[in-house]
């Protein structure tokens, strides 16, 4: 692992790391907030995935998320959306290849080859950072904007041992009948949709449901809510009696300055779950 950067923040470190990564066969980066706790003992820690075309940076610079996490005692890690580099896929789409992993592990040509980012989010970048940062592997919530919140809810539905907690900000809640999916999941798992189920929260959400409460945020002024479909997943809450809150913010678009005004919320909502394990 790499060192790209330290930063102290709040009373804590704000680093950003790079590895070679197995599971998407490319240099990744990733960043990880540690709050002034984990000078104390290992602390809780939150999953932040970004949405398409983000990097590591941009929840970590615009999400103003570090203050609270700082004042409730977690870390938090935020990784890339997409294996990058020479070699690696694309597509001239910004909504497929590099910065649109999906958090799928592809099996279609050209993609399985380095976009393997469930594996790599679930699998991979847990065991570096439990190595290398004091953190309570017990005591995992995972959240997520758009695409990662697609991400953050799938993850947490299929491994809910995994995650204690699960939150997110807009999330695609349907992406086996919307645009933003069927294309995605077509071109990285083939053509049998029966591969894609595993992947659509409010599939998942209606035939599982989540051991403890769910929080959803989205703006109704979003100009994606027709690609985000959040009707077909508060529905599905509803119908499994899901314990959780799906708040529609008035006024609120898709923008960082919505996941910003929220951020509060949701990171006490991680902490009381995982502080209370």
């Amino acid at each position: 692992m790499k060192t790209l950067s330290e930063n102290a923040a709040f009373g804590g470190t704000q680093g950003v790391y790079s590895h070679a990564s197995e599971a998407c066969n490319c240099e990744m980066t990733f960043a990880i907030y540690m709050p002034p706790a984990a000078k104390e003992g290992p602390v809780p820690v939150l999953w932040y995935l970004s949405g398409l075309t983000c990097t590591h940076e941009n929840a970590m610079v615009k999400a103003g998320a570090q203050a609270w996490a700082a004042e409730a005692g977690i870390a938090l890690v935020f990784p890339d959306t997409s294996p990058r580099g020479e070699g690696v896929a694309d597509d001239e789409a910004y909504d497929l290849g590099q910065g649109a992993g999906f958090y799928v592990d592809a099996t279609e040509a050209p993609w399985a080859a380095h976009f393997n980012m469930w594996s790599y989010i679930q699998q991979e970048l847990p065991a570096l950072v439990f190595a290398q940062f004091d953190l309570l592997a017990e005591a995992q919530g995972i959240t997520g904007h758009s695409m990662g919140g697609h991400g953050a809810l799938t993850l947490a539905l299929n491994h809910p041992e995994q995650y204690r907690s699960v939150s997110a900000f807009a999330p695609i809640c349907n992406p086996t009948g919307s645009d933003w999916g069927r294309m995605q999941l077509g071109a990285y798992l083939g053509e049998d949709e029966a591969n894609w189920q595993r992947h659509d929260a409010s599939k998942l959400m209606m035939a599982r449901g989540f051991p403890t409460p769910v929080l959803i945020d989205q703006g109704d002024s979003d100009q994606f809510l027709g690609l985000l479909k959040p009707e077909s997943l508060a529905q599905a809450m509803a119908a499994k009696r899901q314990a959780g809150t799906f708040r529609m913010q008035p006024g609120y678009d898709h923008s960082y300055y919505f996941v910003a005004s929220f951020m509060e919320d949701h990171i006490l909502h991680h902490a009381e779950i995982l502080h209370g394990l």
